[in-house]
């Protein structure tokens, strides 16, 4: 799949098209419509922003062009505070109410690391419950913490 781009006076104009849509209009490639290579989308880190996306000229051939930068402390802020009211509408937030918010993972975390496993955390216990398999009767559960067991939905 070719991708091209109508230039005028040296800039990009409106969106790349498909070769095949170019030829279908005017039977071949008009002289102002250039080369162009889409380019992903760069994953951004934790507290990066890409503002708007752009189409450059990169060695004789335009291409997306990602503009990231980092967030600012205010805009960090705002993410971090998003976060801590989005926890505050938790089910069932008393039982989590050891862990504590890390800035620099954004997110809160438990007091004690998750073993790999089925896992549940317990407030009650201030650790980490192993789940047993779910029942295999053909009924509705639910697990419940407290008893650390599945209770029929029924």
């Amino acid at each position: 799949m070719n991708l091209y781009i109508e230039e005028e006076n040296g800039v990009a104009k409106n969106h790349p098209a498909l070769e095949e849509n170019l030829l279908q209009v005017w039977g071949c490639i008009p002289d102002h419509w250039k080369p162009f290579t889409r380019t992903e989308r760069p994953v951004l880190k934790l507290y990066g922003i890409c503002d708007e996306n752009v189409y450059g000229l990169i060695d004789g051939i335009y291409t997306d062009v990602w503009n990231i930068r980092d967030m600012t402390a205010e805009e960090k802020l705002v993410k971090q505070n998003e976060v801590k009211a989005q926890w505050q509408q938790r089910p069932n937030l008393q039982n989590f109410s050891t862990w504590v918010f890390d800035e620099a993972l954004c997110r809160y975390v438990a007091p004690i690391e998750r073993p790999v496993g089925d896992f549940k955390w317990s407030g009650v216990k201030n650790n980490w419950v192993e789940v047993p398999l779910y029942p295999n009767d053909g009924k509705l559960y639910t697990f419940d913490i407290i008893t650390e067991s599945w209770i029929t939905n029924e």
